[in-house]
């Protein structure tokens, strides 16, 4: 063996001599934690005032201009499909109709003289006596007379119906909530005169604070009560939340379908709306109690048993100054570090003081 051998085993020997195979790395220090005892917060129940209005809402007009001669209903009044509402002076339309009439007459007369014309130039020309150039003439006019009496035909149409639009007559089964016109007013074509809601789909309509319109999403349930009778009501589901706040209130509106409503949630009533769904407590913490990595939020959970410390996924729901929020992710009760959470290690030991016991 050569001395350049021999020193190469004997290092070997001495490197395989100084590592024990019952060595133990060393284990962090124990180290000393402010904590806080997680507890939730209670949550307070908010009731908002609304009033109920219809789902649907027609404004009711007449097409033509005109002056009216008669309104039926007033306001609060129930309306059939069909019925008749106001009127309007027909005298105008009328004569325009009998005019048109009378055009019509005239036209199908002389339709029949120009078909007389032409049977009689075709059996002149049977007979020689008569040339193609006259029975064409005839012809031409037999065409010109079924034009005209189709044309008035067609202006008669259009007069009756312009006539008919002097009635105006409720399109549904409702109620009416306005009036616009009074008997003697001109009115013009599409002016509403009367507007008429539905009673079958009722809504609750709600003016939420921003800040708590955020919280709120469409399908989300309410309890509605009468404010003069609060042992009536009715439940119903968000349907349409204001996507801008009033610049004057601060306030967004909700429209809440009712599910059936009883007979006294009447349009116009006012109503208190409560949200019926059960929000989970939440649980605040101090900012310092936030860990966050690869993109998550943590905190470190003391076990007050073993004195050791693991880390705890959570969800944030919101961060307002120095405290955070906790949607999910702990438990009431559990001991939570509150300082020095980037110095920690998984399974580490902790020491509670107990002057930094809270």
């Amino acid at each position: 063996m050569t001395l350049r051998n021999a020193l190469v085993g004997l290092g070997m020997l001495v490197a395989l001599g100084g590592c024990s195979p019952n060595e133990v790395a060393p284990s962090p220090p124990v180290r000393p934690v402010l904590s806080v005892v997680a507890t939730p917060q209670g949550v307070a129940t908010t009731s908002f005032t609304g009033t109920v209005q219809p789902r649907y809402s027609r404004d009711l007009g007449f097409r033509v201009l005109g002056r009216v001669v008669a309104r039926t209903v007033d306001v609060g009044q129930t309306v059939k499909a069909g019925q008749l509402l106001a009127s309007l002076d027909p005298m105008t339309l009328s004569l325009a109709v009998r005019q048109i009439e009378a055009e019509l007459a005239k036209a199908e007369a002389q339709l029949v003289y120009a078909a007389a014309t032409r049977d009689r130039k075709k059996a002149l020309l049977a007979k020689k006596v008569a040339s193609q150039a006259d029975l064409d003439t005839a012809e031409e006019a037999l065409a010109s007379a079924d034009a005209a009496v189709v044309r008035a035909r067609a202006s008669l149409d259009k007069a009756k119906e312009q006539l008919s639009y002097t009635r105006l007559v409720s399109d549904t089964d409702g109620i009416v909530t306005a009036v616009n016109a009074e008997v003697g007013q001109t009115v013009n074509a599409g002016d509403t005169v009367v507007t008429v809601a539905q009673l079958e789909v009722r809504e609750a309509m709600v003016d939420v604070p921003d800040e708590m319109a955020q919280s709120v999403k469409v399908g989300d349930r309410f309890a509605t009560t009468l404010q003069v009778e609060p042992g009536i009501g009715a439940s119903g589901r968000v349907r349409e939340i204001a996507p801008q706040t009033d610049a004057a209130t601060r306030t967004r509106r909700i429209r809440i379908t009712l599910d059936a409503p009883p007979p006294a949630f009447r349009i116009g009533t006012t109503l208190t709306a409560t949200p019926s769904h059960t929000e989970q407590a939440s649980i605040d913490l101090p900012v310092s109690a936030l860990l966050r990595a690869d993109g998550r939020a943590f905190v470190w959970v003391v076990d007050e048993n073993a004195l050791t410390v693991s880390r705890r996924p959570v969800e944030v729901e919101s961060e307002a100054g120095g405290t955070l929020r906790i949607k999910s992710g702990i438990d009431a009760g559990s001991r939570v570090v509150t300082a020095g959470v980037n110095s920690l290690a998984e399974g580490q030991k902790v020491k509670i003081d107990a002057e930094m016991v809270p």
